[in-house]
């Protein structure tokens, strides 16, 4: 599966689009981590706690986002992004999204075409 946050990918062309997809979850905050988390903030810097958590969620998020577009048929994702949100004082949303798109490498000669796509034409036998 081919993910980008660009609208093409440079070497392939569009054939099919699938339609938007998104993985979500919500979580709620470890009490525990929480409570080491905000003595922290008060001397400053990173929260190892709160930065592991966000990405547990961001992979868990990206494997439900993978697994709905593979479902309707696509072999990659095109402006995909990601959200988060505060549902309360204690659980956050996360979520990816993008649009679920068949592509086909450009083969050698034709316009367009990048060393990537044409290694990967030959390697599915287009060119």
């Amino acid at each position: 599966m081919i993910i980008v946050t660009t609208n093409d990918i440079p070497g392939y062309e569009v054939t099919a689009v699938m339609g938007e997809v998104m993985g979500v979850t919500v979580r709620s905050r470890n009490i525990g981590a929480q409570f080491t988390a905000g003595l922290r903030s008060l001397a400053g810097g990173e929260l190892p706690e709160m930065t592991r958590n966000l990405l547990e969620s961001r992979g868990e998020v990206m494997n439900r986002l993978i697994a709905e577009a593979e479902a309707r048929g696509a072999n990659a994702l095109l402006a995909t992004r990601f959200d988060a949100s505060s549902m309360g004082d204690t659980w956050t949303e996360i979520c990816a999204y993008g649009t679920a798109v068949q592509v086909q490498p450009i083969p050698d000669g034709r316009p367009g075409a990048t060393p990537q796509s044409v290694a990967h034409a030959r390697q599915l036998g287009l060119s």
